[in-house]
């Protein structure tokens, strides 16, 4: 019954779609209850609506969205700009739930002039534009304060709440506080500082918080020349402070280039190094340069409900940023190219020269947001480190399911002598060392590796009591993957085999796994420094580790083994008393074949013993005669 009306729905929607305009415009979807659950936009509402219910989608969250959808309507408009701004509108509007969200950027501080007669200037952070103009939000503090400071000492904007009103002001209702005996304010609420004064420094201070510093500084200068000029030497004396005070503000900024006047930057990274997005987190950082100077930087982290692309979620994001910031740049530099048309701006792919610059300043503080964060989050939740970790190797190696339980393993001997094994156990990409395990390679002659990994994946893996893994790495190339391949598939098991190449620096280079379909050996791309390849590295050095110090144990033993280790009777003790009494097992050989030596034998170790040692030492030469 449920299948029946789920056709019958679908169909219902297509009929909806198919009488829709080729026209540019906004769409959205409702639930069973009503509620926009999608707003879209599009330059062909019918091509792009009917691409939601063709049979070759098999995007996960796609199909959800689309088992949720009851009802489709749509608005039309004449460009494909409209169509972007009231995608914008509609979503501010409704917050719909698959559309893709802003997490970050509310709790950070902007500042604010008020709106009073006589305005403050102080940071904040609750937005509330009924009480005046806001700047930021400014996500780097220091900055913040900086510009404050820089305000502070120019304009000497007033600190204090009342409600400073002509009338209030005439009435002497106010008395000077500690900030006007300092010289920090102008004294407004007693009449020492004239509105038209007030509002003139009000307004610069506008202008350093806009950016444009460099025009400021240029009028600054020239009435510092103009009072000079006039001989009102005290008059330019502070114009000449306020002069050096904004250059100095100015040298600590970013200069990109002084043609570069109005200009937005924008770039996107995902979540992971690696590019999947895994976790559906998108960073986008955006930069305002204004006369040369970059005057803001902030990185938006935004959360991504479908599987919308880069430039999707980009393009969705430029117009509420630039809304935020106020911005009326007529340029906006990205990072690919995006084919649709803005209201009052142009896109723009720089390739060399400042603008280049300028896009890779925006992803290099793009990209370190992302790190910041990944970091700050891996120490609030390390399991999450580990399942990201896990995640990525998953959607590498295209594994049916996450590969909690990996086992690593790795032979080691010196031409054939001492041949031991080693298998170190990985779960949740933490080292299980009590599942460790070590072998004496038995029935293998000689130096020869792949015989020595096939008998002990088969010794381990054809006892029915161990655990089977979720992925098998061998540490070698092809060859050694083969070997353990061959085992699983002999046993009949469901396990996922992979290998860790070295170069020829005995250094870790690639991932190896074999093709499902072909059986081929596949190679998988890893960058150096992805936190995956650091993870599997580690993994194949421990596997190695424990494998080599199995083996120098091993040999250790045989190089402390001597003849008196194979006569019967003769323990530990007795062995350490004769080897401090005679030194060496060829004096001890000697003391058996005279009478003064055999009374030192008894001496050592008692006449049991001796007679013992005397009897061994006569049988084994007379095998050698």
């Amino acid at each position: 019954m449920k299948r029946t009306t789920d056709i019958s729905r679908i169909e219902r929607l297509k009929q909806i779609v198919l009488a829709m305009p080729e026209k540019p415009g906004s769409y959205q979807f409702y639930d069973a209850e009503g509620t926009i659950i999608y707003v879209g936009k599009a330059k062909n509402l019918k091509r792009r609506v009917s691409s939601y219910f063709h049979k070759e989608v098999d995007r996960f969250k796609t199909k959800v969205l689309v088992s949720k959808i009851e009802n489709i309507t749509y608005t039309v408009v004449n460009t494909e700009e409209d169509a972007l701004l009231l995608e914008n509108a509609l979503i501010k509007k409704y917050n719909p739930r698959y559309n893709v969200l802003l997490k970050d950027g509310k709790t950070y501080p902007s500042i604010c002039i008020t709106g009073e007669h006589f305005p403050r200037i102080f940071k904040t952070r609750q937005i509330n534009k009924k009480y005046g103009q806001y700047f930021g939000p400014y996500s780097h503090l220091g900055s913040m304060y900086t510009i404050l400071e820089l305000i502070k000492k120019l304009y000497r904007p007033r600190t204090c709440r009342f409600p400073l009103t002509p009338e209030n002001i005439a009435a002497g209702k106010y008395k000077p506080c500690l900030e006007y005996h300092i010289k920090n304010c102008g004294g407004p609420c007693i009449g020492k500082q004239s509105y038209d004064e007030y509002q003139a420094n009000i307004a610069a201070a506008r202008e350093i918080l806009k950016g444009n510093t460099r025009v400021l500084s240029e009028h600054i200068y020239a009435e510092m020349m103009k009072k000079a000029e006039q001989m009102l030497f005290e008059e330019a004396e502070e114009l000449k402070k306020q002069y050096i005070l904004i250059d100095q503000f100015c040298s600590k900024s970013e200069v990109v280039s002084h043609t570069i006047t109005d200009v937005d930057v924008f770039t996107i990274s995902p979540l992971t190094p690696e590019g999947e997005g895994w976790g559906g987190d998108i960073f986008i950082n955006y930069m305002h340069v204004t006369n040369g100077t970059i005057n803001q930087s902030f990185t938006f982290e935004y959360k991504r409900k479908l599987d919308e692309t880069d430039q999707d979620i980009l393009l969705s994001a430029i117009p509420e940023i630039r809304e935020r910031f106020g911005s009326t740049a007529k340029e906006i530099i990205v990072p690919f190219e995006i084919d649709w048309e803005y209201p009052g701006a142009t896109f723009f792919v720089p390739q060399r020269g400042d603008k280049k610059h300028l896009l890779e300043l925006s992803q290099m503080n793009c990209k370190q947001y992302r790190v910041d964060r990944l970091k700050q989050t891996d120490k609030l939740n390390p399991e999450q480190k580990y399942t990201r970790l896990m995640m990525e190797l998953k959607e590498k190696l295209h594994l049916d399911k996450l590969p909690y339980h990996i086992e690593l393993f790795d032979n080691s001997n010196i031409s054939g002598s001492d041949a031991v094994a080693g298998c170190v156990v990985y779960k949740g990409m933490k080292p299980s060392k009590k599942d460790y395990r070590k072998y004496n390679i038995k029935t293998v002659e000689g130096p020869d590796d792949y015989a020595s990994m096939r008998e002990t994946t088969y010794r381990r893996y054809s006892n029915p009591e161990t655990d089977l893994p979720d992925l098998i790495i061998a540490d070698g190339g092809i060859g050694q993957m083969g070997v353990i391949k061959e085992v699983v598939d002999s046993l009949n098991l469901n396990v996922k085999v992979a290998g860790l190449a070295k170069n020829d620096k005995h250094r870790t280079q690639e991932l190896l796994t074999f093709d499902k379909e072909t059986g081929d050996c596949l190679r998988v791309q890893l960058k150096p420094d992805s936190e995956l390849f650091h993870a599997l590295t580690r993994m194949q050095d421990e596997v190695h580790r424990y494998a080599i110090t199995f083996h120098r144990d091993k040999r250790s033993k045989h190089a402390l083994h001597s003849e008196l280790d194979d006569i019967k009777g003769i323990g530990p003790k007795a062995k350490e008393a004769l080897l401090a009494a005679f030194k060496s097992v060829k004096k001890i050989r000697e003391a058996t074949t005279t009478e003064q030596g055999k009374e030192a034998l008894r001496e050592a170790v008692g006449a049991n013993k001796a007679r013992i040692i005397i009897e061994a030492m006569a049988t084994e030469q007379s095998n050698q005669e």
